[in-house]
């Protein structure tokens, strides 16, 4: 498929032919609102005014720092379609990551919600928001009084910032000009600034067609955060070019309020990270086959077994609507028991495998034509290869190439540079590939652990064996002393229900869970190949600290 659905490859040209197509369908609405595709365009147009007036112009930064809302998209297009520069950034971080990203990114101005507003407390020695020439209320896209921080210099001599830089003539918005700058929140405690051109986000918009084709009747429910690259282009740009709808929770998703908006939405589409459908699996299903003696030895045979899950699979796609076409999971591998599970269930998921790097999207099958454990091959338009591939296992570093790859790391060349080999991109991610094209994606390259006789041993394999028992919550695997340990988590709510009528003493309780994580190792184990083996599990009382998309902060533990 050819990458000529638009004629250019830009958000201006993406916005324009939506406006054009769609005036009268409901793009964006929450519990409070919805607007059309003619509303956005008007407020679009309102508040690109405003920017100016304020000093804003082609190639300046703006951030962008809220909860999900439908006003998020509205602020996005505004401040990309006029040449500026937006910098999402994930509610979650902490308040002084937020100032150092407004700093280092050098933003003139800041739409926020009112929750955010802490960021401007308790800084008065900060020079976080010098540069700063405006503060904008994402909710009612008003103003905020100049006094919101008494440092704010630049808003208080706004007139002489205009003087002396008068505002310029826009220039036509070209492919390659940076379009979003997005600070990653990986797991390795390094946060860089992404550049991502109006040709890496568009073109990977347009190339998700070999996958799934959006429509007008399509209607998105989000819950990942808008500011991770994954919801941003796959959420909110696919279904904005192509007329379809999102719906916007006002709250966080919890179970109870998930349940009530996919009653209301009936979603045809959904994007989501493994823990969702994990959790849903655990709680709603594995625990009713666990605690009927009867299902639990009917589920061990396997003709009964795919039966049972047939028939709960009808269930778990009704409790999503109903309507489901697909539900792509992404940001993390999902684990091979849930997975064998919504096969097995006829379940529509796909499984989407990218970077921040690459806008997002590299691979993806639709949900009929998926491979167990494969992320699908490479979307249209990109190239993937693999780097000093092993000719036994097949494995290799994963290098991808194509109009989504991203201009670089901002103020950051050297990072770049060790990016890319010879012009392609090195994912960091250890990976095969069979005759089909179909990539299977084993670990990171950085976290693999090196066996007795050379073996390649991947913790993320062996954390999903670990995460398959109901009773835990997050796994962790490393190597400590040349042997294989884990960190869990368990899930210590369930603990107390299980014993409640025990009345355990503490010390009662401390043994029963140390004999709970041997009997764990023990079965785990069983599962494992002989070089893959854990040595002990260790307890991990307190939760692990996660990034905004669920992936544990491994430099944190390790």
């Amino acid at each position: 498929m050819s990458l000529t659905s638009l004629e250019k490859l830009t958000l201006d040209a993406l916005a324009e032919r939506s406006f054009k197509h769609f005036p009268n369908d409901v793009a964006f609405y929450s519990k409070k609102d919805s607007f059309t595709y003619a509303d956005i365009e008007k407020i679009v147009a309102k508040l690109q005014k405003t920017f100016k007036e304020k000093g804003i112009s082609q190639g300046d930064k703006v951030a962008l720092l809220s909860e999900n809302n439908p006003y998020w998209g509205m602020v996005y297009l505004a401040i990309t379609t006029m040449g500026a520069i937006v910098v999402p950034i994930l509610v979650d971080f902490h308040n002084s990551q937020i100032r150092h990203i407004i700093r280092n990114s050098g933003a003139k101005g800041i739409i926020l919600s009112s929750k955010k507003e802490d960021i401007f407390e308790d800084d008065d020695d900060d020079d976080s928001f010098e540069k700063l020439q405006f503060i904008m209320d994402i909710e009612s896209l008003s103003l905020l009084d100049d006094d919101l921080h008494p440092n704010l210099h630049a808003m208080k001599n706004l007139d002489k910032i205009l003087q002396e830089n008068p505002h310029k003539e826009p220039k036509e918005i070209l492919e390659n000009d940076v379009a979003v700058i997005i600070y990653t929140s990986g797991t390795s405690g390094h946060s860089k600034g992404v550049l991502l051109s109006h040709k890496n986000l568009v073109s990977n918009v347009v190339s998700t067609k070999c996958v799934y084709q959006v429509s007008p009747s399509d209607r998105f429910l989000s819950i990942l955060p808008l500011a991770h690259t994954f919801e941003c282009t796959v959420g909110f740009l696919l279904p904005f070019m192509n007329g379809a709808s999102v719906y916007y929770l006002s709250k966080v998703p919890t179970p109870s309020i998930l349940k009530k908006a996919l009653a209301k939405v009936k979603p045809t589409c959904m994007l989501s990270v493994p823990i969702v459908i994990e959790k849903i699996y655990k709680n709603s299903i594995q625990s009713k086959f666990e605690s009927n003696a009867i299902l639990r030895r009917l589920y061990k045979v396997p003709y009964l077994r795919k039966k049972l899950n047939k028939m709960a699979g009808k269930k778990l796609i009704e409790t999503f609507g109903g309507h489901l076409n697909f539900f792509a999971v992404g940001g993390a591998p999902l684990s091979a028991h849930v997975e064998s599970f919504l096969i097995e269930t006829d379940f529509p998921y796909l499984i989407g495998y990218g970077l921040t790097e690459t806008a997002p999207l590299v691979a993806a099958a639709h949900p009929s034509q998926r491979k167990f454990r494969s992320t699908g091959p490479a979307i249209d338009g990109v190239s993937v290869k693999l780097l000093d591939k092993n000719e036994q296992s097949g494995e290799g570093e994963l290098l991808v190439k194509g109009p989504n790859i991203m201009l670089g790391y901002y103020h950051d060349e050297q990072a770049t540079q060790d990016a890319f080999h010879d012009g392609w991109f090195r994912t960091g991610d250890l990976a095969s590939i069979d005759d089909d094209g179909y990539i299977y994606i084993q670990g990171r390259s950085k976290n693999m652990i090196l066996g007795p006789s050379g073996e390649n041993i991947y913790p993320e394999q062996i954390e999903s064996v670990i995460l398959s028992f109901e009773l835990v919550l997050d796994a962790l695997v490393y190597e400590l002393e040349g042997k294989i340990v884990a960190k869990v988590h368990i899930d210590y709510e369930k603990f107390d229900h299980d014993n409640s009528e025990l009345n355990l003493t503490e010390a009662q309780e401390r043994e029963k869970i140390e004999i709970i994580l041997e009997t764990l190792r023990e079965d785990s184990n069983k599962a494992l190949s002989k070089f893959s083996k854990i040595f002990k599990i260790l307890e991990q009382q307190e939760p692990f600290e996660k990034t905004p998309t669920k992936k544990i902060k491994r430099y944190l533990y390790v």
